[in-house]
């Protein structure tokens, strides 16, 4: 049995949001008389922007994956980020298609909620809403709003209602509503490997110091916090971090001393096996968990590198799966799954 934790999503509804738009991102005719979505960066086929729920199974039984955690793919998350009265309703269409999904496929899936993040008290009402639903078990959020402990002062109501519902927030790398996007200069040279690797992990390495040498999560002890891609690149980071420590704040206790917390969960998405190697040596074996963006590629990638890495049997299965457990199944969804699937 293995739980994917970070398994992206677009169910075939947001095409009708699409629609709907009279502006970027949005369906229109081109010239050609065909359908195409237009975007601020130009226009694009739908190929490989929706996902077919027969091949997502496919794919899952050929890599072993028997449980998807479900959460709404990069490119549409825009829809968190529109005004509120707009944003409502399209996060509920992707809420309400991947509930179907999961209460449909019992034992292959449960989700992230997708939030409107335009309005603090509207993403609250939406993770009430959305924990009464089949499958979900909390919500994504966008890294931006962990850079800093200043930034995550604004979602402070959000977080108190993930701990009161006991629930999971998947923090992945994206901006908040407002946010200059994307940092990196679609002009520069290698734009995919600067925005989509340097910049990503730089985010996350911000987003751990955060999460870990502040006091923000201990106030919300119930929840449960999940970073993606080894939560940046401290585990390469570390010991320049205990060195310029040593030299700089001598009297606090090192960083390297400070890098979990009983609530977060890193998960191994698109590392290999050193890596892996040093995440747990930093963060421990039980703080990992297993990952492929939702795609066969991903897989593939996942299984070689926790099969290569210097694990042994027990351990590579709590990576798979006894971790998600202990993070997850106190949530009633997870619980049903896991009994299933058994």
């Amino acid at each position: 049995m293995t739980i994917d934790m970070h398994a992206h999503w677009s169910p075939p509804e947001l095409m009708d949001i699409y629609r709907a738009r009279t502006e970027p991102p949005m369906i229109h005719t081109n010239e050609a008389g065909e359908e195409v979505i237009k975007t601020r960066r130009g226009e694009q086929s739908f190929d490989g922007m929706f996902d077919d729920l027969e091949t997502r199974l496919a794919e899952m039984d050929a890599h072993g994956v028997t449980t998807g955690v479900l959460s709404l793919w990069g490119p549409h998350q825009w829809i968190e980020r529109l005004p509120v009265a707009e944003s409502v309703p399209a996060v509920q269409v992707f809420n309400n298609a991947t509930s179907a999904v999961c209460a449909d496929n019992p034992g292959r899936f449960v989700a992230y909620g997708s939030l409107p993040m335009t309005d603090m008290d509207a993403a609250v009402a939406e993770l009430d809403r959305i924990m009464t639903m089949p499958g979900m078990i909390g919500a994504i959020m966008p890294a931006n709003a962990f850079m800093t402990h200043a930034d995550a002062e604004a979602f402070r109501p959000l977080l108190a209602a993930a701990n009161g519902h006991k629930a999971a927030l998947f923090i992945h790398w994206g901006p908040r509503p407002g946010d200059p996007w994307p940092r990196t200069s679609a002009d520069s040279d290698n734009f995919i490997r600067r925005m989509g690797t340097l910049d990503m992990q730089s985010s996350l390495s911000a987003c751990t110091v955060t999460l870990t040498m502040t006091d923000l999560l201990d106030d919300y002890p119930d929840a449960r916090f999940h970073i993606h891609n080894l939560g940046g690149n401290i585990a390469f980071e570390v010991e320049r971090l205990d060195h310029r420590s040593m030299l700089d704040s001598p009297e606090e206790p090192l960083p390297s001393t400070r890098l979990t917390k009983p609530n977060l969960w890193y998960d191994c998405n698109s590392f290999g096996a050193k890596s892996i190697d040093m995440a747990i040596e930093l963060y421990g074996v039980d703080r990992i968990v297993y990952a492929t963006d939702g795609t066969a590629f991903g897989c593939d990638w996942t299984n070689k590198a926790i099969a290569a890495a210097n694990l042994t049997e027990e351990e590579r299965d709590m990576i798979r799966t006894g971790n998600a457990r202990a993070m997850l199944g106190h949530l009633a969804p997870l619980q049903g799954l896991a009994q299933a699937a058994e």
